[in-house]
């Protein structure tokens, strides 16, 4: 109804203007001198107006200019008036010339320009009016003060979005960006006043209530440090994370998130060989233990997407289990999937299952992977990370599994912890397996994931929510951090790469301070580090190492042709070697389990018990 009122309004304002522009068209081209005007052409002057009045009203009709909204008035809404002008106008020539009515026929060609100007003039005096008067008001009252990081395509929308909706309440005050050309230029009337390396100067004297960061293609080590710099002050700090969408422009400012520790920690994009990737699963029968786990679910997530002939889903805790089968359902109803609860111990139910369902392709994340709980629970460990892999490699062997991948851990290398040596042994046992099976075994290892069960991103964030203190046990202590979907392609690739007998190794960056860490997570909380929650450091638990390493000293690293994978050399391991320590290891665990930290230092000699790391 609303908007019918308007509507009709704007016809009348527009019969209004039509006639005006004739008359104006008309002196404009005598001179402006009505005198001048030959009696023959005033006398149907009335006919054409009214004919001129209903040819023009039809025409911006069809042209829907009465259904524009013209408080967002745009590039699109000029071209529409200037098109229904011209139509109009060659409409009524057309009639002129065909009527012999005695008018000159230029008329018509200075009422094209007349129809704009007043037409579209006051369509677009309406959104001034709005943006000067109404817009104006709005901002200005508790209006926030904007710095965009990025001067670039993203920042000019933003800006846009700003100015067009004054219920944002946000004025953009300035620019910053790296491209020195741009400095001291303005956009939309915005300026750009300095580098990205000089925020916290510039927020200070703008006295900047908010920083958007615009930079979708920006590094995150660039993103971090417009991050760090606006966290000297008590900025609040936002951001675009993708262009994905820019098309849409009208949806920018939705996408404005605040950052996420995911923003300052991750990673460059990863780039999939998608068709690799898919020869192995489309059509295969897949099979991931641990399936409700982090990295489990994950890699089921990613794997629906290859169309796999069946997917199995085994876990020993139903919940987990039961949460991703019910996402999977839903997401691809046609996926034939089948969720298994069984535990990985239990080599007769492996067996049952295997003969089963004969998976093509094997990804076992199936694992205990918590450092300090495994060092006072270090039976388990072993039954669950060797015997549980033992268990699950020879089924895949019997069963005729075309391919294997183990999902191992930066842990494992150099251990310090149980946790670490067991997961050693499980990349030995396949190693030493792949060489005498049809089945290509190998390894995946990478470090800490973002936001896994048990990590420390959400511990820090229970402790924050709980008013602190955050407890990091060392002030240098350091660890390589990715995402869960990020570590999950990577595997997926790597797996589409294996020959059989490598562990390949994810490059993952540089390593990050564990106390920056809990401070970034802090700032991004709200508080301020130190002053509203508190950093304790409590030491180096059990087992823990002060950094991490990816790889042996022995293997070396191969560039593969993923700049982000590369591959160890091949280390033999003679099974049968192994076996009779595993035989000898399950004897200890059961007759003396005090003697098998001692004992898994034969099998693993580069495993070096810490009691407090290292």
């Amino acid at each position: 109804m609303k908007q019918k009122i308007r509507a009709n309004g704007l016809i009348a304002i527009d019969v209004f203007l039509v006639n005006i522009s004739l008359v104006i068209a008309y002196l404009l081209r005598f001179d402006l001198n009505y005198a001048n005007i030959p009696e023959r052409f005033i006398e149907p002057l009335v006919k054409l107006a009214v004919i001129s009045t209903v040819v023009k009203l039809i025409t911006y009709a069809v042209m829907k200019l009465y259904n524009s909204l013209w408080k967002y008035a745009g590039i699109y809404e000029v071209v529409m008036v200037i098109a229904a002008s011209f139509i109009s106008n060659s409409i009524m020539i057309s009639y002129v010339f065909l009527s012999q009515t005695p008018v000159p026929r230029s008329i018509f060609l200075i009422c094209i320009l007349t129809d704009i100007a007043l037409i579209g003039g006051v369509r677009f005096a309406y959104r001034v009016f709005r943006r000067i008067v109404k817009g104006e008001m709005i901002r200005f009252t508790n209006s926030k003060r904007v710095l965009i990081a990025g001067a670039g395509d993203a920042g000019a929308i933003i800006v846009k979005e700003m100015k067009s909706h004054p219920e944002l309440k946000s004025t953009p005050v300035a620019f910053v960006d790296d491209d020195k050309y741009k400095i001291g230029k303005k956009i939309s009337g915005v300026p750009v006043v300095g580098e990205t390396k000089d925020v916290s100067e510039i927020i200070q004297k703008l006295q900047i209530d908010e920083v958007i960061i615009a930079m979708p293609s920006a590094s995150h080590k660039k993103i971090n440090d417009i991050y760090t710099g606006c966290a000297q002050t008590n900025c609040k700090v936002k951001i675009l994370p993708s262009v994905s969408q820019l098309i849409d422009e009208s949806v920018v400012m939705q996408k404005i998130r605040d950052v996420n520790i995911e923003d300052l920690l991750g990673r460059e994009p990863v780039y999939l060989d998608i068709e690799e990737i898919g020869s192995y699963l489309k059509d295969r029968v897949v099979m991931v233990t641990g399936g409700g786990g982090s990295i489990g679910s994950e890699l089921c997530r990613q794997i629906a997407n290859f169309l796999p002939k069946r997917l199995v889903i085994l876990d020993n805790y139903e919940n987990n289990a039961y949460d991703i089968q019910n996402e999977l359902l839903y997401k691809h109803p046609d996926l034939k999937l089948d969720t298994v609860i069984a535990n990985i111990r239990e080599k007769q139910k492996m067996e049952n299952i295997f003969k089963k369902y004969r998976p093509d392709v094997v990804f076992h994340a199936a694992a205990h992977k918590h450092v300090p709980l495994m060092e006072d629970n270090p039976t388990e460990a072993i039954k669950n990370n060797v015997f549980g892999t033992l268990n699950v490699a020879e089924c895949a062997d019997k069963y005729g599994t075309k391919r294997f991948v183990l999902i191992s851990t930066d842990k494992a290398v150099n251990p310090t912890n149980i946790m670490g040596a067991t997961k050693r042994i499980a990349e030995m046992i396949i190693q030493a397996m792949n060489e005498n099976s049809k089945t290509e075994f190998v390894a995946v290892r990478f470090g800490n994931v973002l936001g896994s069960n048990g990590s420390v991103v959400p511990l820090f964030k229970k402790q924050i929510e709980r008013g602190g203190p955050v407890t990091v046990t060392h002030p240098e202590i350091t660890r390589f951090f990715m995402t869960i979907p990020e570590a999950v392609q990577l595997v997926l690739q790597a797996g589409a790469m294996a020959k059989g007998g490598e562990i390949f190794v994810l490059d993952m960056g540089e390593p990050v301070k564990i106390s920056e860490l809990a401070r970034n997570l802090i700032r991004l909380s709200g508080f301020e580090p130190d002053v509203d929650i508190k950093i304790e450091y409590i030491g180096l638990r059990p087992g823990e190492k002060l950094y991490e390493e990816l790889m042996l000293s022995e293997e070396g690293l191969l560039a593969t042709k993923n700049d982000k994978i590369y591959v160890t050399k091949p280390v033999h391991i003679d099974f049968k070697v192994l076996q009779r320590e595993l035989d000898c290891l399950k004897d200890i665990m059961v007759t003396n389990s005090e003697e098998i930290s001692e004992y898994i230092k034969l099998i693993v000699p580069t495993y070096k018990k810490a009691g407090n790391g290292n």
